[in-house]
């Protein structure tokens, strides 16, 4: 009887030892590589290449602001690798948004966006998270879901950072298109026109931007701002491998 306990459980294990490589092969390969680069804990492994070879720096993007951006992406662990940059270090009467695929390295959007009333004139210098400001708030923002507004499709947007945009739900901040967003404003008034705090962009552009990084995707909002950049909770403590 000993003896043919132990002859079974030999078996046992050699069917074990037979089996077990092939799955392994099977799982791997099943995986892509970019899969792998956007797994686990929302970190991304040689995105920051993405800001070269889109040439994103020709178009007035500096990298700094990439790079926060990126951190922030990671920190927030978004559900896809869109990543949307407003960047309000630069005049209106520039191309200052991006949409970004940094899962196919592409460029997916870069055009106007309008700032708050309040905020400025040509340049964004001034941010609030208070209702009725009419100004624009800092920091990273989750989208959420579209809706048919008063300007057409919009997107509801959730800012992510105590004290500077987590009021945006409330005050109706949202993505969405308006004809003051467009080149034919800035040759009338020298400057693109102005929302209410709103990220406003072409209407020529806006469904498409919009079904673009709806449900979850991330957006920040960017200006040089000291007390914004030394507070964020996104961007201390930085991951090495963007």
């Amino acid at each position: 009887m000993k003896r043919i306990v132990v002859s079974l459980s030999l078996i046992a294990l050699l069917n074990v030892a037979s089996t077990a490589p092939s799955a392994t092969r099977t799982v791997a390969s099943a995986t892509p590589t970019s899969s792998v680069k956007t797994a686990a804990s929302g970190k991304s492994f040689g995105h920051l290449a993405v800001y070269d070879l889109l040439n994103l720096g020709q178009s007035g993007l500096q990298k700094e602001v990439f790079e926060y951006a990126l951190r922030g992406w990671q920190k927030m662990g978004a559900s896809r690798p869109i990543l949307s940059i407003v960047d309000l270090s630069q005049p209106s009467t520039k191309k200052r948004f991006y949409v970004v695929d940094l899962l196919n390295k592409k460029l997916l959007f870069n055009t106007y966006v309008a700032h708050g009333q309040h905020s400025g004139d040509l340049m964004a210098s001034r941010f609030s998270n208070i209702n009725a400001s009419f100004q624009s708030s800092l920091g990273f923002y989750q989208t959420l879901n579209t809706y048919m507004g008063k300007h057409g499709l919009s997107l509801q947007l959730k800012g992510l950072e105590k004290g500077f945009n987590d009021q945006v739900y409330n005050r109706n901040i949202v993505l969405h298109g308006a004809d003051y967003a467009c080149e034919d404003f800035i040759k009338k008034t020298g400057r693109l026109g102005r929302s209410q705090g709103c990220p406003a962009v072409p209407y020529a552009d806006s469904k498409n931007i919009i079904q673009a990084v709806k449900g979850g995707t991330c957006l920040f909002v960017y200006a040089p701002n000291q007390d914004y950049l030394k507070q964020s909770a996104y961007l201390s403590n930085p991951y090495t491998s963007l």
